[in-house]
């Protein structure tokens, strides 16, 4: 994973910890995970699109 071991994630982790607090951090986490959820269902989206935009078109030319 980005070559990050356990040590690397728990120095970020506790930066984390000091820069925005213990009571902010579930409020970060779940924001970021909401972002990435949005992110997935729209990139799922875009994928379905274009695969409908390609059948429609080759059933034009057929």
């Amino acid at each position: 994973m980005f070559g990050l071991g356990l040590p690397e994630l728990a120095v970020i982790g506790g930066i984390m910890l000091l820069v925005f607090g213990p009571g902010k951090l579930p409020q970060l986490g779940a924001s970021l995970g909401g972002a990435i959820k949005s992110f997935r269902s729209a990139s799922d989206g875009s994928d379905k699109q274009v695969e409908c935009g390609d059948c429609k078109k080759h059933e034009e030319n057929k």
